[in-house]
Formats: C-alpha cells, structure tokens, sequence
C-alpha cells in the first residue's frame, strides 16, 4: 500500500476577534485510507497573546497513514475556540484544509468561519458571548461552499500551519509526484 507522513505544527491562530484562544483539530479522511500511526484528533493549549494578535500553540502534528487508492484524501478539520475568564467556552471558528499531495514543506494558512445568525445572536455574540454552533462540525466544517450554501456565514480568522510530507510507494500504484 502507499503510504503518506505528515509531520509539523499548527503553528497559531491570527485576525480572531477575542484573546485566549485554542484549536480543536481532527482528521477526516476516505475509505480507502487507514490511520496506522499518531493520533486523529486533539486539542492545544490555550494561548493568551500579550503583544500581538496572534495565539502560539505550536501543537505537534505526526500521522502515517496508508491507502488502497487516492478518493478521500485526508482533510484536517479546525475548530478555533475561545476561553473567557470564568472558562467558558465559545466556538470562533470552523475551518478546514486537505493535507498537502506534494512531498516536501509547507506553510499553510488555513481560513475560518462560523455561522452569521441573526441580527439579535450577532447582538447577543457582541454583548454577552457566545453565538450560533454547528450541531455537527465534522459535516459542515469539511463541507465546500457548494453544501453550506444554506448557512450565512462570516469570515473568522486564520489558522497557521507548517507541514513536512513525505509519500512512499505512490510510484508503484501510478501516482507520480
């Protein structure tokens, strides 16, 4: 089977609108595809920036996995979230982006968004916190703009990636890189 590595960070989070922030992450990928090593999912820490607008996680990435074939492609799916000063939580964001299909080094940024809602939860978000969620993030998060075309949504913030791809035996099975 041919194999794909990926090793690196989530770097951080920019252009969020609140402070304390950390990224829940998770990763989505076909059938054909099987995880043999790393884990799936997970979460960073929470990172209060004092100087910038930008969170630091530097939250390791490390997964090997092994395909029959190319459909599905691993996507890492992003939830961005907030943490206030009585450790409540509020999602800011949901994004997603495919892992990289070259071998080799790459900085990513990946875009985020979450749902408009109404002009009262937009007042409500603004003024006290908290706002629309998604009942099902990994659906709607992978989701292109073709399928969530029934939600408003609103730009978010960015999620900052470093990634090292490696591929092995791709060659055997047709797939030139």
């Amino acid at each position: 089977m041919a194999e794909l590595h990926v090793i690196g960070q989530i770097v951080g989070g920019s252009g969020f609108p609140q402070r304390r922030l950390f990224c829940k992450w998770g990763l989505q990928a076909g059938g054909a595809w099987k995880l043999l090593s790393g884990l799936g999912s997970g979460q960073t820490q929470v990172d209060d920036p004092q100087a910038d607008d930008v969170a630091y996680w530097c939250h390791p990435l490390d997964v090997h996995f092994a395909t029959k074939g190319l459909q599905g492609w691993p996507k890492l799916l992003l939830q961005v979230w907030h943490q206030d000063a009585l450790g409540r939580s509020e999602v800011l964001g949901y994004g997603f982006c495919h892992l990289p299909a070259t071998p080799g080094w790459h900085a990513l940024t990946c875009l985020t968004w979450r749902p408009r809602g109404s002009w009262r939860e937009r007042l409500r978000r603004r003024w006290l916190g908290g706002g629309p969620q998604l009942l099902s993030p990994p659906r709607f998060t992978a989701a292109g703009a073709g399928e969530r075309f029934r939600l408003r949504t609103e730009t978010a913030g960015a999620v900052h990636l470093q990634l090292g791809v490696l591929l092995r035996r791709f060659g055997r099975y047709g797939v030139q890189s």
